[in-house]
């Protein structure tokens, strides 16, 4: 029960991060540009992180600097795409590349899927290739290398994150240890593009990602990765994209669509189907 309830938070955190993301990004980045979007999104959620860390009399510990490059590439990667491409075809080459990164390493691990996971896995892609893809035109092919390694740096993170004891302390450490990498991300955003540009509102919306959605949303789904399998944490995050148009619908004002009704259900009915199923064991 506690296992779920932290995934299901972190879940409504990954997807208010797309939410936030998409409405300060909107337009070319006309809020805010999204190497700052990056960088006030790290800082932010690292202060949040040291004083919830404080409050528990905790020290930053368990982190690492491969950790911190995964969540940093994972961040510039997201801010810089959504500049280029449109949010559906990001969510799907996110969310794609995050299933082939934690699935694939999986198997090498030794996780041998069950066939109701391969069944619910197969049918809950193709409900979210039935959400973002149809009518979609070829997507800027920068913008796709940016989100492709956003998954990527995504699926790493979290593997990297399934044997931590502390996850808050070590969530912390990874975010305090991306501030110069997003300083650095910054500078060379200066010399390519010029100043940087930044209204209140765009400043407003990467201190909501950064703060809540992922500083507080990472420390949970840190602490739900050690009782979950590769296979099994790759599957649930597909809910995202459905919760992420969920929202768009409720917040942002975006249509409801049949498409959005039936792939959303076939997509939540084979995450269901996948976690229905018992847990191979891993090998050591």
């Amino acid at each position: 029960m506690r296992t779920g309830l932290l995934t299901v938070l972190a879940l409504l955190g990954f997807a208010a991060n797309s939410l936030l993301c998409r409405a300060a990004l909107a337009g070319g980045g006309r809020l805010i540009d999204a190497a700052s979007f990056t960088g006030v999104r790290l800082v932010s959620g690292a202060v949040v992180l040291a004083l919830l860390l404080w409050t528990r009399g905790g020290r930053h510990t368990g982190g690492s600097w491969p950790s911190a490059l995964a969540l940093f590439v994972y961040a510039a990667g997201f801010s810089l795409a959504y500049v280029r491409i449109p949010a559906g075809v990001g969510a799907l080459l996110l969310f794609g590349c995050v299933q082939a990164t934690m699935l694939g390493t999986g198997l090498v691990r030794g996780e041998r899927p069950k066939g109701r996971e391969v069944a619910g896995l197969v049918l809950a892609l193709g409900g979210l290739v039935g959400l973002t893809a149809p009518g979609v035109s070829a997507p800027d092919p920068v913008g796709a290398a940016l989100m492709a390694g956003a998954g990527v740096a995504w699926g790493v993170y979290s593997l990297r994150g399934r044997g931590n004891r502390n996850p808050l302390a070590a969530t912390a450490d990874n975010f305090l240890r991306s501030v110069p990498l997003a300083a650095a991300l910054s500078g060379v955003g200066m010399l390519v593009q010029g100043a940087p540009h930044a209204t209140g509102h765009g400043v407003a919306l990467a201190v909501g990602s950064g703060a809540l959605a992922s500083g507080v949303g990472y420390s949970l789904w840190y602490a739900a990765l050690p009782h979950l399998t590769a296979t099994r944490a790759a599957i649930v995050q597909l809910c995202v994209p459905v919760l992420a148009a969920v929202g768009g619908v409720l917040l942002l004002g975006e249509s409801v669509t049949q498409r959005l009704v039936l792939a959303g259900a076939a997509l939540l009915v084979g995450v269901l189907l996948a976690l229905s199923a018992k847990a191979a064991p891993v090998r050591p």
